[in-house]
């Protein structure tokens, strides 16, 4: 019966009836990529593309695919999620075949035999994630996008080599992850690239840019590392090129040092990408960034040259971490990124020799946590993932944020040394292969006194923070007693095991009082009989984790807390506390525009004015914002014309200014500033900063807005920039029934393409000011959310929803968003809870009025 079971199959086929195999379905089942695991190895994708010159015309490729098939109880799948039209021969060892596509599937059953297979097939590239520009294209394929572009096997423990052939323009340049062997001209003005054989890698780590580039190679340390760019500022590029290389070299260095591994790959190119979607993508080989992520001026403050750094830092980190090691399953994708932003945080440290790193810290990663974990939308930080065409939902701030911090905290419960050994024998043990987060907690577990197991239970897999409060009772002008107890926000009784600092503020001097939350409720013996405080300030040291006490008596003092990082994280808390409803949102914008004037740490100043436009915007009623709007804008104004501010403080507050200068005097000051006929000393803008001022001016409705927005645009030199400032020109436009056409013509996938730019002009259309006007098209916005999660990368659906819904303050808004979960029951719980984040101010708002 077994040895019969191919051949009945094939009858199946052969009548083109659907075979009847379980195995079969829409992306890539778990259950299908545990068989094909076992059932396939030693792959290695052939793969050629003749780039035409015009990019309407299809991109002809083929495939030769050689691999190892050691089970054929089940036909062999090749993942193609992309029309069946655009496979055209498929030959397989040395016969041809039928070609049979179902279910976003190539099913092959014909003349395969256990052991070796040669299989070629012929087919046009899908298009979905090929990122084609007219004289520039790029791959993008996580999480499971290589299969938009060529048939295989899309699941990440899958690994394979590739050989790369590529024909395309002449005057283009290629890089993928392999070195260049041979480069020749062909007939008719193309020029031809063929590659060595790359190391093994997922599919959604095989990279391709090709186009129209400036190119320079640089030995900054052991070997030539390539940077492909279109930046033309002179300026940005004099500037940035030498740093890019010292990052990259300088992370190298530490993961070498940190890892006991050296660098795993045979190289280590990149390539700055304007308009690209994400920070940067860890392609082996061949990073991805956003061209402005990493290019920048003189004129750039610390905070973003910070960012910078961290972002090389944290896609180099990703070479062994992700690239050389990688996860089985995407469930875990959340382990290379809390390791690259782990490892980042380190890295950086002696780069940055000046900067306070516990301060950075938690500015870089508790927001973002909170304002996931807060939400009725959260996740536990490793999720579950039935299907990897659902895996894209599992990224956001928990990943990228809260990971880091439950990391840190698991560093502290081993120690460092015990720590970074357990990293090394994870890092030895499964080079080049695949593991899952269990496989690290055995290991760590080995090497610590405490049950490790249990604590991930809570901090790993499941959601949530905890609420902290106090209890404390004076006598005779001292403590008498004090206690801590914790509990979960979410009304369930999971605990949090965590240490943190709490500090009694006196006028003179600060206590520190070191906690070990070991169980839900702990008395504070070491405080009993110290004097009443002042103040009392909860997690100073920015260690743990949750919603912690403050009143506003408390809160009086943060302005002159002396500690940084007790003074910064002391603002988050009252911020949080504020969304929590414990203080009216017109305090805490007296106690941040305090901060303001106050503030002389760039990177806490930075963050509260994030939060004082998030509290303006967000949770003051229109009235109030009117009431507030000409008393702040005065301030921030003063505090532009004073002469001792230091230069990046004063971008800070130049930012902030320009976001909220929509009054008639705002407005005038603005057009001078964008003008040059008025100047603010020691305020540094670049061209990009008068391009901004001119989209605001557009955006408050200046009288003069078309000829500013002319003139704007005319000033720039760079061709993509052009096009990306055209793009926006109808969302910034001053007829809202332009506007209104513009954010309809987003229903074709085909006009989303540039992610970033529809994100911008989206910003711009759904601003509080043009809400009354937009307002209309939410419901739009909502039914295109599973579309946009089909067609769009990982990132775009949440911030979709951010950019239009997520901007709204009225109980209209809301009840849009109510009806849409009304009448989608059915909707992917992981999309529903990005639309449950992305509306949370919303939410709140509408509850606190």
């Amino acid at each position: 019966m077994k040895l019969m079971f191919p051949l009945a199959l094939v009858l199946f086929v052969s009548c083109q009836n659907t075979p009847d195999i379980d195995l079969l379905d829409v992306g890539i089942p778990l259950e299908m990529a545990t068989y094909r695991k076992q059932q396939v190895s030693d792959v290695v994708y052939a793969l050629s593309f003749n780039i035409p010159e015009e990019i309407e015309n299809p991109i002809s490729s083929t495939l030769v695919l050689d691999i190892t098939i050691n089970d054929l109880s089940q036909p062999l799948y090749l993942d193609f999620n992309a029309d069946a039209h655009l496979l055209k021969r498929l030959v397989v060892n040395g016969e041809n075949q039928k070609i049979v596509h179902q279910k976003e599937h190539l099913i092959i059953t014909e003349n395969l035999q256990k052991g070796e297979n040669h299989i070629e097939i012929g087919f046009n590239a899908g298009e979905l994630s090929l990122n084609r520009n007219q004289d520039f294209l790029y791959t993008l394929l996580v999480p499971d996008r290589a299969s938009t572009l060529f048939p295989c096997f899309d699941q990440p423990n899958i690994k394979a080599k590739y050989i790369l052939d590529v024909i395309a323009p002449n005057d283009w340049t290629v890089i993928t992850g392999a070195p260049l062997k041979v480069k020749s001209n062909e007939e008719e003005g193309r020029v031809h690239f063929q590659f060595e054989e790359s190391d093994p890698m997922s599919t959604y780590l095989f990279s391709m840019v090709a186009g129209k580039f400036q190119t320079v190679t640089e030995n900054p340390g052991f070997f030539d590392m390539t940077l492909l760019y279109r930046e033309t500022d002179t300026a940005k590029v004099d500037y940035s090129i030498p740093v890019i290389y010292d990052l990259h070299q300088r992370s190298i260095d530490f993961l070498k040092g940190y890892t006991n591994y050296d660098f795993p790959f045979k190289k280590l190119d990149y390539a700055a990408i304007p308009g690209f979607q994400y920070g940067g993508m860890e392609h082996v080989g061949a990073i991805q960034y956003n061209q402005n992520s990493i290019f920048m001026d003189e004129s750039a403050t610390e905070r973003r040259r910070m960012g910078g750094a961290k972002l090389i830092a944290h896609e180099t980190s990703h070479m062994w971490f992700g690239d050389m090691v990688t996860m089985d399953w995407f469930n875990d994708v959340w382990m290379k990124e809390v390791f690259a932003n782990f490892m980042a945080d380190k890295i950086v440290n002696p780069t940055f020799p000046d900067i306070n790193h516990k301060l950075q810290f938690m500015i870089s990663h508790y927001r973002g946590a909170y304002g996931e974990d807060r939400t009725r939308g959260t996740n536990p930080i490793r999720q579950k993932l039935d299907n990897l065409k659902n895996a894209g939902n599992l990224y956001g701030g928990i990943i990228y944020n809260k990971a880091p911090i439950m990391m840190r905290q698991l560093e502290a419960t081993l120690g460092e040394a015990e720590f970074r050994e357990g990293i090394r024998e994870y890092i030895a043990n499964y080079a080049y292969g695949n593991a899952t987060w269990n496989d690290l907690v055995d290991i760590l577990d080995k090497r610590s006194t405490k049950d490790i197991k249990k604590w991930s239970e809570v901090w790993v897999n499941q959601s949530g923070r905890p609420i902290i409060k106090q209890d404390i009772s004076y006598a005779d002008g001292k403590i008498k007693n004090f206690s801590i107890s914790q509990q979960a926000e979410d009304g369930s009784d999971k605990f949090w095991p965590q240490t943190f600092e709490v500090s009694l503020v006196y006028k003179d001097s600060t206590h520190v009082i070191p906690v070990d939350m070991d169980s839900k409720s702990i008395a504070v013996a070491s405080a009993e009989g110290i004097a009443k405080p002042d103040a009392i300030i909860y997690n100073s040291d920015a260690f743990g984790y949750g919603l912690f006490p403050i009143s506003m008596i408390d809160a009086h003092v943060i302005p002159y807390l002396e500690h940084e990082v007790a003074r910064g994280y002391a603002y988050l808390n009252s911020y949080e506390n504020t969304l929590a409803g414990n203080f009216k949102p017109h305090e805490n914008l007296d106690l941040l525009m305090t901060g303001i004037q106050e503030e002389e740490n760039e990177f806490i100043h930075g963050m509260i004015c994030g939060e004082t436009s998030s509290i303006f915007w967000n949770f003051l009623t229109q009235e109030e914002r009117e009431a507030q709007q000409p008393i702040i804008e005065n301030i921030l104004w003063q505090q532009l014309q004073k002469q001792n501010k230091d230069a990046n403080i004063k971008k800070n507050i130049f930012d902030i200014w320009k976001g909220l200068a929509y009054s008639d005097e705002a407005k005038e000051k603005l057009y001078r500033l964008w003008s040059k006929e008025l100047e603010i000393a020691d305020l540094k803008l670049n061209q990009d900063d008068y391009t901004g001022m001119a989209m605001s001016l557009a955006l408050y409705g200046h009288e003069d807005a078309q000829n500013i927005l002319v003139t704007a645009k005319g000033e720039l030199t760079n061709q993509d920039k052009i096009d990306r400032f055209e793009f926006f020109m109808p969302a910034l436009s001053s007829d809202s029934l332009v506007r209104d056409a513009f954010f309809r013509s987003l229903k074709e996938a085909k006009n989303r393409e540039k992610e970033s730019w529809v994100l911008t002009a989206c910003d711009f259309i759904h601003h509080p000011l043009r809400q009354e006007t937009a307002i209309k098209h939410v419901p739009m916005a909502l039914d295109l959310l599973e579309e946009i999660q089909q067609t769009g990368d990982i990132f775009f659906p949440k911030r979709w929803l951010s950019s239009t819904v997520g901007q709204y303050q009225s109980k209209e808004a809301m009840e849009y968003v109510n009806e849409y979960l009304s009448s989608h029951p059915n909707l992917q719980p992981a999309l529903k809870g990005k639309l449950l984040q992305a509306t949370d101010d919303l939410y709140r708002f509408v509850n606190q009025h």
